[in-house]
């Protein structure tokens, strides 16, 4: 992707492999200078000259290996590194003892920190910890044992070498998260521009359908059935629902199981079970239910409840559900909207039917009819939650299904908020 790319070309790594070129350009310039002028302490200077020589081809001739991490090899590294060592170590053949004893330079100098350096930046910390080391071995063999500036200029080696490969690990994290961010930020606007596109040609096509097909009948009305689901089904895609509608002629929603488990949802096929002890998304307990009539809101992160709250708050609203299906009319619409409160869960379900006539409630519980009282009420009232349920005659009705989250108390017990 063009984000992506943009990314990769504004890496951190790409300025720190430009600085280690000039680095070891003028790391071998000064290497050479320090030949110079010590000329007369030299016991060997054709040794030295010949290694100069070696050092400043490969520096400038290696120039495209460190350009970037990808022409950087392994291969080349262990040689790079070969070219140091070899040259902390023919120190003594070609200086004089006395200077090497007194803490002299290397043949290679501060050119070696270039070396340690690419491990760094190539593979990290831990690389950057062997080459350091190695580095360190070879200066302790050239001196003929620790001295005090010697173990100082290791150490701030391996310290530097470390660090510089511990920022760059960090910092290629932070690089591919921010390219995935992008990656994500750009799927979603193509999807947002696709969803207006649909909107405004194929939904709205399926909705003229369906309307048209209602005034029709017959088998027109069963074309327009088919064309309202599948505009739901369109609908829930393009607002990246869970689960696609279920083809059935029923228009109203889902009725729990007569057990009450809501373990499968008529129309809707078995609803998600991870096991006993997960928590379930609500919203994909809840996704069956949408239809031609039914419409579902819902947040755009997972709604998780512990799995037996999350099926009885769905049953609840497949009982909602049914009395509109019962009770509204074959013509009434039902809204489901679904509400992630950091205390709690809320799910409302209204309709626009006739509503429900004052004193009826009472009524039907009086007769035996227990729908809203024991399937609603009461199993809002076994999760600790509550059911309120609103009807104003000739302007439908409004069940709002209230839910605690569960949370721990301070000795790890499970609690209520």
């Amino acid at each position: 992707m063009a984000e992506r790319e943009r990314v990769m070309r504004m890496s951190v790594e790409q300025p720190l492999w430009r600085a280690l070129s000039g680095y070891r350009v003028l790391t071998m310039l000064y290497a050479v200078g320090l030949f110079v002028s010590g000329y007369e302490h030299f016991r060997r200077p054709g040794v030295a000259i010949g290694y100069y020589a070696v050092l400043s081809v490969w520096t400038l001739a290696t120039l495209p290996r460190v350009a970037n991490a990808a022409a950087c090899t392994k291969r080349f590294l262990a040689a790079d590194l070969t070219v140091a060592l070899s040259g902390i170590l023919l120190t003594p053949v070609a200086d004089s003892p006395a200077r090497v004893l007194d803490g002299g330079p290397t043949l290679p100098s501060i050119w070696t920190a270039g070396a340690v350096l690419a491990f760094a930046i190539k593979g990290g910390w831990r690389w950057a910890a062997v080459a350091s080391t190695l580095v360190a071995a070879a200066n302790l063999v050239e001196r003929g044992a620790p001295a005090r500036d010697t173990v100082h200029n290791v150490v701030l080696v391996w310290v530097a070498s470390i660090a510089i490969g511990y920022v760059v690990e960090v910092a290629r994290a932070s690089e591919r998260t921010l390219a995935r961010a992008l990656e994500i930020e750009a799927a979603t606007r193509e999807r947002e521009r696709l969803a207006r596109d649909i909107h405004d040609g194929v939904l709205q096509v399926l909705a003229m359908v369906q309307r048209r097909g209602a005034v029709l009948g017959g088998e027109a009305a069963d074309l327009g059935r088919l064309a309202g689901e599948q505009e739901v089904a369109l609908r829930m895609l393009v607002s990246g629902g869970l689960v696609p509608v279920a083809r059935t002629a029923r228009t109203g929603a889902a009725t729990a199981d007569t057990d009450g488990s809501a373990g499968t949802v008529v129309g809707g096929g078995p609803v998600p079970d991870d096991g006993p002890g997960s928590p379930l998304d609500l919203r994909a307990l809840l996704a069956p239910y949408a239809s031609a009539r039914v419409s579902l809101a819902e947040p755009g992160a997972a709604v998780l409840l512990p799995a037996p709250e999350a099926r009885e708050l769905a049953a609840a609203v497949g009982a909602a559900l049914d009395n509109v299906d019962r009770h509204a009319g074959p013509g009434a619409r039902a809204w489901i909207l679904v509400e992630d409160e950091p205390d709690e869960v809320v799910v409302t379900v209204r309709d626009d039917g006739p509503g429900i006539p004052e004193g009826r409630l009472a009524q039907a519980e009086g007769e035996g009819r227990l729908g809203v009282a024991q399937s609603i009420r009461g199993r809002l009232r076994d999760l600790g939650g509550r059911a309120e349920l609103l009807s104003v005659p000739g302007q439908g009705t409004e069940v709002e299904l209230t839910v605690p989250k569960r949370t721990k108390d301070p000795r790890g017990k499970a609690g209520r908020r």
